[in-house]
């Protein structure tokens, strides 16, 4: 679940659907300013951006979620692993990938599902803007797809791993350590001041 066991091609197209779904929470943002500036000195309202909002924040998590896949950065409760002998620990991990693999792909299954529904009945939002909802769920549909192969790719290496390398199950698929987490931080900083010219 690192940028080890994802191809660069794979990779880059992770970062680019997460830098697109950040993209849509900053336009997003400019909408709302917008309508509170226009509300409070204009008493004019664009109309729909609380709608609006909604597809943005379903797309944008669509497209983000396997940005947090590949960077471990997922909600893990390992509070019953860790007391397990050291031994069956890897299996259990691999299994929760492959269980990440199944939810994926049932959730982009049945995205996929509604997506066709929505184009053979001409479906709209029932609010005054009337979106035609094969576009917000075509956007969905697209982040969950990804995310469901990448989550199936992943689940493979990681039942393969489990056989042959145990050790690499709990470097790749295991949660992150306090000294990864530690790491990346410093990392970012690092960058920070080598952008910024800082010498500190």
């Amino acid at each position: 679940m690192s940028s080890q066991s994802v191809s660069e091609t794979g990779m880059r197209a992770v970062r680019l659907l997460a830098i697109t779904g950040g993209y849509g929470f900053l336009g997003l943002s400019v909408l709302v300013a917008f309508e509170v500036v226009a509300r409070k000195f204009f008493a004019f309202s664009l109309q729909g951006i609380d709608e609006i909002g909604g597809y943005v924040m379903a797309g944008a998590v669509a497209l983000g979620i396997s940005y947090t896949l590949v960077h471990r950065s997922h909600t893990r409760i390992d509070i019953f692993i860790d007391r397990l002998p050291a031994r069956m620990r890897p299996g259990f991990h691999a299994f929760a990938m492959v269980s990440l693999a199944a939810f994926g792909v049932f959730m982009a299954w049945r995205a996929t599902t509604t997506l066709i529904d929505s184009i053979q009945y001409g479906s709209v939002a029932s609010t005054p803007l009337q979106t035609p909802l094969w576009i917000p769920q075509l956007i969905w549909d697209i982040g969950l797809i990804f995310f469901a192969i990448l989550a199936t790719v992943l689940a493979v290496h990681a039942v393969i791993l489990a056989v042959r390398d145990p050790d690499g199950v709990m470097a790749l698929y295991g949660p992150r350590t306090v000294r990864e987490e530690v790491n990346d931080e410093v990392a970012v900083l690092e960058a920070s001041r080598g952008q910024t010219g800082d010498p500190r």
